[in-house]
């Protein structure tokens, strides 16, 4: 059921006990989100814990809470509300098992939202932490720093530092709102943006891996589980060659098991979400994501002609 900003307060006031996640791979809107939210329900005398079924990038270890997220341990934890952040329900892996009969209160701002729910807040936002923002602002909040840094990290991430075509004039007054609050961006980037030399290292590895499709419309790195297994975060390869001329879509294919394959699309248009979904996932017009059963051959090979078709239909 899609509910509105004023009921999503509602739910959160009459809430006492919340479990939050976010979807597995996460990204910066992901964590960031997550601990804003929990940062802010603690501050009001809640009980709140974070869950995330994955990995989590280290870069993002600077952020306040991110120490306390945990796995999920399969234990009941009896909460009031189960809350989804930054994707549906079917991207949080073994997390509902944690919270059995919990109503789910999901806000989203991906456009490939399935709205399975017990309660929908889905908004056009840059960022999911946007829509947190205004959600705690309505509530009065006065944004400490603990709430403040995951949400501008989060949508700092989701925009590529203010760069991407999701940035909205609303995006940069709520930037500039946490500004007030006392965030200082050239040391949030700076943190962000480190890499161990091994991941460095990495990047021009994948490189090899490179190959054009579609007379050069269509990028992709292909990389094998030995090597994904060697590297800390591969998140960043993908920006590698999403900016080669020429190029309108760019995927990463990445094998974390034998028959499994994790999979990043971006495009300067094309509507990629549409072809995440077909594959399982979903995302944005201009980046979204999949996980496909698959050895990476496979994968590479159902993907990649479903990504030529898509630039072969456009002029």
């Amino acid at each position: 059921m899609k509910i509105t900003m004023e009921e999503v307060t509602t739910y959160l006031t009459q809430g006492q006990r919340f479990l939050i996640t976010a979807h597995v791979n996460p990204d910066g809107d992901a964590i960031g989100s997550s601990l804003g939210l929990q940062a802010y329900l603690r501050r009001q005398g809640k009980t709140a814990e974070v869950f995330i079924d994955d990995d989590l990038p280290r870069n993002l270890s600077f952020m306040p809470g991110f120490s306390g997220i945990r796995r999920p341990d399969g234990a009941d934890w009896k909460p009031d509300f189960l809350v989804v952040l930054d994707t549906d329900t079917n991207r949080i892996g073994e997390v509902p098992k944690c919270a059995p009969g919990a109503k789910i209160l999901n806000i989203d701002h991906h456009i490939s939202n399935d709205g399975k729910a017990d309660y929908l807040y889905l908004a056009k936002r840059s960022a999911t932490a946007e829509m947190l923002f205004e959600i705690l602002e309505s509530s009065g909040v006065d944004f400490p720093l603990e709430v403040a840094i995951p949400l501008y990290v989060g949508i700092a991430t989701d925009t590529g530092f203010f760069r991407y075509s999701n940035t909205t004039p609303l995006t940069m007054r709520v930037g500039g709102r946490l500004l007030e609050v006392g965030i200082r961006p050239s040391d949030i980037s700076e943190l962000l943006e480190l890499k161990p030399l091994t991941v460095v290292k990495g990047q021009a590895a994948a490189l090899d891996t490179l190959e054009l499709f579609a007379n050069g419309r269509v990028a992709g790195l292909f990389l094998e589980k030995t090597f994904v297994d060697q590297m800390e975060s591969t998140d960043s390869f993908i920006d590698l060659i999403r900016v080669i001329e020429g190029v309108e879509i760019a995927v990463l294919i990445k094998a974390v098991e034998e028959r499994r394959c994790r999979v990043s699309i971006r495009s300067k248009g094309i509507n990629v979400s549409d072809i995440a979904v077909r594959f399982g996932g979903g995302g944005h017009i201009r980046a979204a994501g999949c996980t496909l059963n698959m050895t990476l051959a496979e994968a590479k090979a159902a993907l990649v002609p479903v990504l030529s078709e898509a630039v072969a239909k456009e002029p």
